[in-house]
């Protein structure tokens, strides 16, 4: 069982080195936003959650060396407004309405989601794609709603949530190290 695990994640992570102009793609691009005043939004539902507060806590603290904070939010962090914007609006709202509230055109939302289905993360999508935000999505295997919604994605082939999650991780990871490469903060 353990075994089959681990092999698993080595070739979901073996497939994902056709993913790494993408990640440099995207670390260039989130350096000028961020640099220039724009923001990070990222969002998801629970294993996918912890990823994009892991994201945005690794921009706003650092990766591996001191640098200048960057401004990164992980909307599902808010537990007031998130619990009032269910109460109010509805789940389906939960990551729309904050999108509209802090994304401005310019900015990144960062989208992920395990099966690319998360209805409030692809809603989420649409309001960003609507107010000029740039869109990226990390899911599990293509086809799926997300992917086909946002501007980029990086789709993980692997048949298990946790072999997908823990990919995501690493492309987190990949994604920060690149960012602070690009910026120039020393390896």
């Amino acid at each position: 069982m353990i075994e089959g695990h681990f092999r698993a994640l080595e070739g979901a992570l073996h497939r994902m080195r056709a993913a790494a102009p993408t990640i440099e793609s995207w670390a260039a691009h989130l350096a000028g936003v961020l640099t220039g005043g724009g923001r990070l939004l990222a969002c998801g539902n629970g294993g996918s959650a912890a990823e994009a507060q892991h994201l945005t806590g690794e921009l706003v603290g650092k990766f591996r060396h001191d640098r200048q904070p960057l401004s990164a939010i992980a909307l599902h962090a808010d537990t007031s407004a998130a619990t009032a914007i269910v109460n109010d609006y509805g789940e389906h709202e939960l990551y729309a309405r904050q999108v509209r509230a802090h994304g401005r055109p310019g900015d990144v939302l960062v989208a992920l989601s395990t099966s690319g289905r998360s209805q409030n993360v692809v809603t989420a999508a649409k309001v960003a794609h609507e107010l000029g935000l740039v869109t990226w999505a990390l899911t599990g295997p293509e086809p799926n709603p997300l992917t086909a919604l946002c501007d980029d994605a990086v789709a993980v082939d692997a048949t298990h949530v946790a072999t997908v999650q823990e990919v995501h991780l690493a492309v987190v990871h990949a994604l920060c190290a690149q960012l602070d490469r690009t910026l120039g903060v020393p390896a």
